[in-house]
């Protein structure tokens, strides 16, 4: 009996689970290990908590708090395309189909920028356009697209810009909008 005692009092540790208090300590070497920075807190601990401090802040890592793949829609029923990218599908596509016939210089989905080399057209020989297009958010409206055309003129042989066109500006907008709507229609 005492043997039976003594195994029960044994299994009866009392000893208080503290994870919970750990997983949200503010102390600053907890916080540092939390974030999942790559500063050495022993070498720069200033550096080490700033970062820290904006990891946690901003859900951390290059994708942010939900990083992974997803097609289709996300949790607020907007479309997206791909890994973390925060823009609009349509108006990505759409942007691209239309200046399509332009050689592209750059093009960044995570960033939503589409930057085309200089174009000379079949007639203008010595007039030709750049453009660049940046898509700002995962809604197809308007406010989410900006268009920039710069052109230039050969002269005295050097390219000289020419005034920049906000109705070509515009008109290229439009293009881009009306051509990501039918490619939004088509698709559902």
């Amino acid at each position: 009996m005492l043997a039976l005692v003594l195994l029960l009092l044994s299994c009866n540790k009392n000893v208080e689970d503290t994870s919970e208090l750990w997983k949200n300590a503010q102390t600053s070497e907890e916080i540092i290990r939390r974030s999942g920075t790559v500063f050495n807190s022993a070498q720069n601990k200033e550096l080490a908590m700033a970062d820290a401090e904006n990891r946690l802040r901003s859900g951390g890592g290059l994708f942010g708090k939900e990083a992974g793949i997803s097609f289709g829609t996300n949790k607020g029923n907007n479309a997206v395309s791909s890994i973390g990218m925060p823009i609009n599908p349509y108006l990505w596509k759409g942007s691209l189909e239309t200046i399509g016939f332009m050689p592209l210089s750059s093009a960044d989905p995570f960033g939503g920028i589409i930057i085309t080399d200089w174009y000379s057209g079949g007639q203008t020989i010595n007039e030709r356009c750049k453009i660049n297009i940046f898509i700002k958010g995962l809604e197809l409206k308007t406010s989410n697209l900006k268009v920039n055309t710069f052109c230039q003129s050969f002269e005295n042989n050097r390219w000289i810009d020419l005034p920049t066109s906000a109705s070509q500006s515009a008109q290229l907008e439009n293009a881009i909008l009306n051509k990501a709507k039918r490619i939004k229609l088509a698709n559902n």
